[in-house]
């Protein structure tokens, strides 16, 4: 099995991170990822991003995670650890990143006292509903959102 480094991303992975986030998140320009990357490294109280790392030291995964103190659907308390997103390169899907990447966000979250980590995905989005579940996720709720302009 290979071994994957997993450690916390810093203000020197800007690349790979903005190429993972971008994967992600396409609708957002290269621009947008980085002030939102620049935004989290302000407050690493608050917000973290692991990355994962192959063995030429190439970015393969990416997992970032903050701290809600607001109301989180199908959580009984508060703060709780959220996992804002989590992406690995499609080639090396189902071989162990996304389990020690959030193994590194749960880490991250029991250091901060936290009790609780959630997270989202699109209604859709039925790969991503299996990665949750097999990562020990469990569904609590299903939500559509609408809106009207006024």
């Amino acid at each position: 099995m290979t071994r994957w480094l997993v450690r916390v991303a810093g203000a020197a992975d800007l690349d790979g991170w903005g190429s993972l986030r971008h994967s992600l998140w396409p609708h957002l320009s290269p621009d947008g990822h980085r002030e939102e990357v620049e935004a989290a490294l302000a407050e690493p109280d608050r917000l973290v991003a692991f990355l994962c790392f192959d063995g030429a030291g190439q970015a393969v995964g990416l997992a970032e995670a903050s701290l809600r103190s607001d109301y989180v659907n199908g959580c009984e308390t508060s703060p709780v650890a959220f996992l804002e997103g989590i992406v690995v390169a499609p080639a090396l899907r189902r071989q162990g990143i996304a389990r020690a990447l959030t193994s590194a966000v749960c880490d991250w979250a029991r250091s901060k006292g936290v009790r609780e980590i959630a997270s989202d995905a699109d209604i859709g989005n039925s790969a991503s509903h299996a990665m949750h579940e097999a990562l020990g996720f469990e569904e609590t709720q299903r939500v559509v959102y609408f809106r009207r302009p006024l």
